[in-house]
């Protein structure tokens, strides 16, 4: 079992070459960053944070997330994961399938609308175009890989489990490079990577399992260094690859999987995960007006929940935390001081709840 970030000796902090650049941020300004510098013996906790689709949904929604990491880094080692801006990845499995008929226009036209909501986002996320450039450049870059890619599966007729996971993974992609960009426009140093760098799968694509111990040398290997020198990497969910690189998806609506993985991989204190609600709720609140949050639970509730179809959380999410006793939060993005929901081994410590 890896040792907890926060026990590991401060001389790890030399592990990675300080060459590696900050994403997005020039040499001259990197002393102004928000850093948690690693003090030897610190006391400071490892949080995964976790952010869904609409937390990353446009530019206003984007700048919350980035409020929250940056509070969050003051007092904790932070990794972010992040899903596809809302919508995203139903529009991308609608271009797969446009392709596989060999509809080429048609794919291409989704593209290009999704390549005109990111412009957007971006124009919106960072005002000045000389800032925004590299991000331009990095979207069209993966833009323009994607319709190849569409374009292939057209010419063919045939769209392979790797290609469509490939294709509508692009969300993800995306969204850690806008998630990074506030980041750094708050001066917080930070990193976007792709989790095909960090999560190991088996090769059932649209589905995939991760392979932890694999994961585990990964992220510990990667993610580790930038932790102790107090960079935030901001890891796309969903999407993995196998031993051999060859990329794979978790399952839909399975960023939230993504980040317990992260969680168990790294030893995290804590995985939260960010959403659009304030946590478990006592029933749905479209039905029930007076519904309110649940304070604290057990992993076995949780499960229960999950499996019976409660759509905050992902069946396959508390995985990974429960066999490490990792505790799980659901908080809203939106309502950052309320407390949300706790998951825990034991759930409430006296049996009920207020």
């Amino acid at each position: 079992m890896t040792a907890p970030l926060k026990n590991r000796d401060s001389s790890l902090a030399s592990a990675e070459p300080l060459a590696r650049r900050t994403v997005g941020v020039p040499a001259t300004h990197q002393h102004r960053l928000v850093h948690a510098p690693l003090r030897e013996h610190s006391k400071k906790l490892l949080r995964v944070m976790k952010f869904g689709g609409t937390s990353v949904g446009d530019a206003s929604s984007i700048g919350k997330v980035a409020d929250i990491v940056r509070a969050a880094v003051r007092e904790s080692y932070v990794a972010v994961v992040a899903s596809a801006m809302s919508g995203v990845t139903s529009k991308l499995v609608e271009a797969a399938a446009q392709s596989e008929a060999r509809n080429r226009r048609q794919a291409a036209t989704i593209l290009e609308e999704l390549r005109e909501r990111h412009a957007a986002v971006a124009s919106a996320l960072i005002h000045s175009p000389q800032q925004r450039q590299p991000l331009n450049c990095k979207m069209d870059e993966l833009f323009q890989a994607a319709g190849a890619l569409c374009d292939a599966v057209s010419l063919r007729g045939q769209l392979t489990l790797p290609a469509r996971d490939s294709i509508i993974g692009l969300g993800e992609r995306l969204s850690i490079l806008f998630v990074a960009a506030a980041l750094t426009n708050q001066e917080v140093a930070t990193e976007a990577i792709e989790a095909t760098e960090l999560i190991v799968t088996d090769a059932c694509h649209g589905a995939a399992e991760p392979l932890m111990d694999l994961t585990r040398e990964r992220c510990v290997a990667r993610l580790r260094p930038l932790l102790l020198r107090g960079i935030v990497p901001v890891v796309t969910g969903f999407i993995g690859a196998t031993a051999d690189g060859v990329p794979t998806t978790l399952g839909r609506n399975s960023s939230d999987y993504s980040g317990t993985i992260l969680g168990a991989a790294l030893d995290a204190d804590e995985v939260t995960l960010w959403t659009d609600v304030d946590g478990i709720l006592t029933a749905d609140p479209r039905l029930v007006p007076g519904a309110r949050s649940i304070p604290e639970m057990s992993y076995r509730e949780a499960c229960a929940l999950a499996e019976m179809g409660a759509k905050v959380l992902h069946p396959k999410t508390l995985r990974p935390i429960m066999q490490r006793g990792i505790p799980l939060v659901i908080r809203n993005t939106f309502a950052p001081d309320r407390p949300g929901t706790k998951v825990t081994a034991a759930g409430p410590l006296n049996g009920t709840r207020s």
